[in-house]
């Protein structure tokens, strides 16, 4: 290996690190407390974001089911084509996307508005589009991504990770949600196993 590659790898390792310690500064109590309430409630939570945000949006959607809060990722490119079908009035939309401006997006809110679900921003830019049509946003908090370019959706997507496994951690609390429950629905590999054994 290159010695400027051993220095790049070992690099990413600081850099996403310094960025997880400076995300909590943004770390709003009002407007997470006010996401975990209405996913917390929501019959249904829909999630959606483009490139990199849409797979760490899926991911988002996974965490939601393993605590038994229907959830599904809906394609920007589906949700034009009837899928939003899924989300109804008291539903709750979760957007992510580092700009706030993604166009693909935009569309989406408008069918959301219109069926009263309510909208959750993940950004960085309080000023975008998608943040100001929201009903909360929280925070994203980005230094800088971890290629020499600045380019590749590296620690931006460890950002928006965190900020999702903080909000299920919170639902976890305020759903009392249990441990027996998730043996019952994850019965498989070295977790199902631990988590059931007799």
């Amino acid at each position: 290996m290159k010695e400027a590659a051993l220095k790049a790898a070992r690099e990413a390792y600081e850099i996403e690190a310094e960025c997880i310690r400076e995300e909590l500064a943004y770390f709003d109590d009002a407007a997470f407390g006010a996401a975990v309430d209405v996913l917390a409630k929501a019959p249904r939570i829909g999630a959606a974001g483009c490139g990199h945000s849409g797979i760490i949006c899926q991911h988002f959607a996974h965490l939601m089911c393993c605590i038994e809060r229907p959830a599904r990722f809906i394609s920007p490119a589906e949700a034009v084509h009837g899928a939003t079908g899924f989300l109804q009035k008291g539903d709750v939309m979760v957007f992510a996307s580092r700009g706030g401006k993604t166009k693909e997006l935009l569309p989406i809110v408008d069918i959301c508005k219109a069926k009263g679900v309510t909208i959750i921003t993940v950004t960085e830019n309080l000023e975008s589009p998608l943040a100001q049509q929201a009903d909360i946003v929280l925070k994203q908090h980005v230094n800088r991504e971890t290629d020499k370019w600045n380019s590749q959706g590296t620690t931006s997507t460890t950002a928006l990770c965190v900020i999702f496994h903080a909000l299920q951690a919170a639902l976890i609390e305020q759903t009392g949600y249990r441990n027996e429950q998730f043996a019952l629905i994850h019965p498989g590999g070295a977790v199902g196993e631990r988590l059931n054994k007799k």
